[in-house]
């Protein structure tokens, strides 16, 4: 079958938007062809950084016919309804059949349609595919309503070795392309994918973006390896050279000595962000090396040493502004950049950095004392914690934030604990990122994260199914992995409720002292002439204000307690995500966080793998089994009478053998299991669950429930409610699935 090839060639399009775009292609032209009928076998994208192609194989000569039918008038109707059914189809009457129906006869038109050519359809579908590509930024082309990311040069369009003609943005489709834009020699005729592949191979374009990468990365470690180091990992480094560069050259160049005192994630970020470079170390120490790797797209004639020389010079230049921050940063300590945060607005809503660091202090010392750290140096690296965003590395590359800190109080003397939770206080970042390991370090990051979630909370700002612009989501599940990894029994209730507290209390304190300077100028406008009446005022407006402020926290507080069982939810949700992550099913977490009642995120895990565990074995499937049949009845009977059979059987002379099991089992373990649950035995109430096994399976074979007799029967469904009761201080065995 025919094969496509397609190709858009153009300046450079930007690394970050190239392999998005290419799927984007191929999702647009294969849905377009799909909708008229044109099935494919495979299709393969591929961008670079002036190219994005697409192969499609197995496509159809033409379109497959169809025959459509269109029901009519009936035959009986108006002979104005006819016509205009007949123009509709462009049919004759005597075209039309007749088809009975249970309201009468009515005219039936069967209208075949040809397929057409699927060139002809390509010409048709490309163009229009073209201008639906959405880049995330893109120009108007002069003289043209078109945007695009950047001027096309040239579009490949061939369907089995044929030019599929049309045109886009004032470009005529051909089978003329272009190779490298140095190392090749004028324009290339293609046909099909696979003399165009290699004929761009023997042009110097490497056209897959994975190829490219594995090409840089042995490279640059071949490269290394012959000075006697190694690449420091950088996948997101990887993916945008790949897109920088057709042809790859790795060469080394070197970093100057008097910049090696620099911390290395400095020179590493300064590198990354403005030249693409990759940074080399020694593998013997760990430490990094004066060395950095740089992909060339062109083969030089001398071997690459002015290209290196000129790279090595701007990168003095940009290391030398380095630097420049550094060394200015460290005239100053952090403790002295802490007022500085009054100038910083974190949110218009939230107040500013430095506000906040005063609630994470807090936060911090109420938190230290519940896992374990020392409260005074909590309160400390909380308070120093966004210091350094007045610093000028951090406004350089703000993604050195917390690293840089660490630095700063590491020169000015502080504890290394203190340094580390204000590097760590923000992990963790992403899904692979580790968590904060001391704790120190822990108290400052649930801290930080609790701050943030009740604030935004408090503001009605939280996240919706499509956007989380504060990126909410990650904080909670930040603050669980914390919490998780550090098997730490902090009770989310009693640290959002203190959280909250913070921030009522300094929006009613800014209040009050809002009302005070008013009155306080007011006061000095009547000073002249009724002195002691301006400050009788005053005096008066203090102690009212005093009285106002703590009847008007209370009384806040009181009206955020549903804003806490929002926050409360959503973080019960997050676990869900985290432990869902891990294997857990999400019937099971359900089960056991719809007891509620319990917000310690350790016991609530182990709580939900005892149960996991359990219900794998034979036992615990076939005790599900029971309950299931149970809660069935219950369910039936309960809506059909419209009342709850939820007080005690009483088992009397009627009662079967195993009724009467069932019942003294069932009251044995009721207490073994409330017990067990009490001192946080998870996996023993399982084993008493287990024994209810033989009882419940015994009671289903011998005993019939809807007994004719009336009061044998509501004894029997007590009894079935009881079981329901007792499997239900373990979790709500109604949600799980299966």
């Amino acid at each position: 079958m025919p094969d496509l090839l397609l190709e858009l060639f153009s300046e450079e399009i930007p690394a970050r938007m190239q392999a998005q775009a290419a799927k984007d292609l191929e999702r647009l032209v294969v849905g377009a062809l799909s909708d008229r009928g044109l099935l494919l076998e495979g299709v393969k994208a591929f961008a670079g950084p002036r190219r994005l192609t697409l192969a499609i194989a197995g496509l159809p000569a033409k379109q497959p016919d169809v025959s459509e039918e269109l029901k009519g008038p009936k035959v009986d109707a108006p002979q104005a309804a006819l016509d205009g059914f007949l123009r509709k189809t462009g049919l004759t009457k005597e075209q039309l059949r007749i088809e009975k129906t249970p309201k009468g006869d009515v005219y039936l038109a069967v209208i075949a349609r040809a397929g057409r050519a699927t060139a002809e359809v390509l010409s048709e579908v490309l163009p229009e595919t073209f201008a639906k590509l959405p880049w995330p930024k893109s120009m108007r082309f002069p003289g043209s309503a078109v945007r695009w990311v950047r001027p096309l040069h040239a579009i490949v369009a061939t369907f089995d070795g044929e030019i599929v003609p049309f045109e886009f943005a004032g470009v005529a489709s051909g089978n003329i392309t272009f190779g490298h834009r140095f190392l090749s020699n004028g324009p290339i005729e293609v046909r099909r994918f696979d003399d165009y592949a290699e004929k761009l191979e023997k042009a110097h374009v490497v056209l897959d973006a994975e190829r490219r990468k594995a090409i840089i990365f042995e490279n640059v470690k071949q490269a290394a390896f012959i000075h006697g180091l190694e690449m420091i990992p950088d996948e997101a480094l990887l993916d945008e050279v790949a897109g920088l560069a057709e042809y790859l050259v790795v060469l080394i160049g070197a970093i100057e000595d008097q910049f090696m005192d620099v911390p290395p994630e400095i020179l590493q970020t300064s590198m990354r962000t403005h030249q693409k470079y990759f940074s080399l170390r020694d593998p013997k120490t760990g430490k990094m090396a004066n060395r950095f790797a740089l992909v060339a797209n062109t083969v030089a004639s001398d071997g690459g040493q002015q290209i290196v020389a000129g790279n090595e010079r701007v990168l003095r230049a940009r290391l030398s502004d380095a630097k420049f921050f550094w060394d200015q940063d460290r005239k100053r300590t952090l403790e002295s950049r802490v007022e500085d945060l009054k100038g910083i607005v974190f949110h218009a809503k939230l107040g500013t950095q430095y506000e906040r660091v005063e609630r994470i202090e807090a936060l911090a010392g109420e938190i230290a004392a519940k896992v374990g750290a020392d409260v005074e140096k909590a309160r400390r690296a909380a308070r120093l914690c966004k210091a350094d965003l007045t610093t000028g590395v951090v406004g350089e590359f703000p993604e050195l934030q917390g690293v840089m800190g660490r630095y700063y109080a590491l020169h000015d003397g502080e504890d290394a604990e203190i340094a580390d939770a204000i590097r760590d206080h923000y992990k963790p970042i992403g899904a692979s990122d580790d968590v904060a390991a001391n704790e120190v370090s822990i108290a400052v990051a649930l801290a930080d994260k609790i701050d943030m979630l009740s604030g935004f909370w408090l503001a009605h700002l939280r996240p919706t199914g499509s956007s989380d612009p504060f990126a909410l989501r990650r904080a909670g599940l930040g603050y669980i992995r914390t919490i998780l990894a550090g098997d730490l029994r902090v009770p989310f209730g009693e640290v959002c409720g203190f959280a909250v507290s913070q921030h009522l209390r300094r929006a009613l304190v800014n209040h009050v002292e809002e009302v005070s300077g008013k009155v306080r100028d007011y006061v000095a406008e009547l000073a002249g002439s009724a002195t002691y009446k301006a400050a009788r005022s005053l005096k008066l407006v203090q102690e009212a204000s005093a009285q106002f402020d703590q009847r008007a926290f209370d009384k806040a507080f009181e009206k955020t307690k549903p804003v806490y069982a929002d926050l409360a939810t959503f973080m019960a949700e997050r676990l869900m995500v985290s432990l869902n992550s891990d294997g857990l099913g999400r019937s099971l977490i359900n089960a056991v966080f719809s007891q509620g009642g319990d917000d310690d995120f350790v016991r609530l895990v182990a709580r939900v793998e005892a149960l996991q565990a359990f219900l794998k074995t034979d036992d615990g499937a076939n005790l599900l089994a029971g309950y299931k049949r149970a809660a069935n009845i219950l369910r039936i009977e309960e809506k059909k009478e419209a009342k709850s059979f939820g007080t005690l059987p009483e088992i009397g002379v009627r009662a079967a053998d195993e009724e009467r099991e069932l019942s003294h089992r069932l009251e044995v373990a009721e207490h073994e299991i409330a017990s067990l649950i009490a001192t946080e035995s998870f996996v023993e109430a399982m084993r008493v669950m287990a024994q209810l096994r033989g009882p419940v399976d015994a009671f289903f074979d011998k005993v019939k429930v809807n007994d004719d007799d009336p009061k044998v029967r509501e004894n029997r469904l007590k009894l079935l409610s009881r079981l329901r009761a007792t499997l239900h201080q373990v979790a709500d065995f109604s949600k799980i699935e299966g």
